[in-house]
């Protein structure tokens, strides 16, 4: 039997940025999956990121930064929770699918960091895995397909539905949903071992990185993209 038809683990953050280095945390989703799609546990997640939330970010999470000051949780304590909560799975082997990982695991890892807070890789003794990522899974299936690859767009493109983008355990469930369907429809893909598929992307994401960087360079000589993959590597001359 392949992953894709079997328990899958959903995670997404809602956040105050696009900055991987210094944006913050708003909320978490953390949903379990079985094999046919039903959710059988969800966890969530809003904090007080302790820094004002963005307007831009707002409009498309629909969180203010009223609204976290009154309800939200402090964020040391919630992010040791949703570290914990990841490295459980983890360590049962249960594959994690996160769109977009680079960013959502290396944002988390940096507020680890903020806050003193143990990270998954530290907690797991070994990087974050196995991990299913289904923007990287898209460009390596349909490498050369026009348009958009955000969640949304990725949903239509594989029939997936989605009820209130942008709502973190919205987003979890559908980025599970869509990368259970390619799974379906690429058996190149559709491996028996998650731990497999997880170096096939570690594979997939550094090419896409070395593409990506050769366009960039035709207008910008000096332009890098970030090959690793799930998790930018931490420097401290960064934050």
């Amino acid at each position: 039997m392949s992953w894709h038809q079997e328990l899958l683990v959903g995670f997404d953050l809602e956040t105050t940025g696009t900055d991987v280095e210094q944006d913050r945390i708003v909320t978490a989703a953390l949903i379990r999956l079985e094999g046919d799609g039903r959710a059988v546990g969800k966890r969530t997640w809003l904090l007080d990121p302790g820094v004002p939330i963005p307007e831009e970010a707002t409009a498309i999470h629909g969180i203010s930064t009223a609204y976290v000051r009154v309800h939200g949780r402090p964020p040391a304590t919630a992010i040791e929770e949703i570290t914990e909560a990841l490295a459980e799975s983890l360590r049962a082997d249960i594959p994690l699918v996160v769109m977009n990982a680079r960013y959502d695991l290396s944002l988390l890892d940096r507020e680890c960091r903020r806050h003193g807070i143990r990270t998954l890789t530290e907690r797991l003794g070994r990087a974050p895995a196995p991990v299913i990522d289904p923007l990287v899974l898209d460009k390596h299936v349909d490498r050369f397909r026009k348009g958009r690859r955000a969640l949304q767009a990725l949903c239509g493109h594989y029939g997936v539905r989605l009820e209130g983008a942008h709502e973190a355990g919205a987003d979890a469930a559908a980025a599970a949903g869509v990368a259970r369907r390619i799974g379906e429809r690429y058996p190149a893909v559709a491996l028996p071992s998650p731990r497999a598929l997880h170096a096939l992307q570690e594979q997939a994401a550094a090419e896409q990185a070395a593409s990506f960087q050769a366009y960039l360079r035709r207008t910008d000589p000096e332009a890098t993209v970030e090959p690793a993959w799930p998790l930018i590597p931490y420097q401290a001359t960064r934050v």
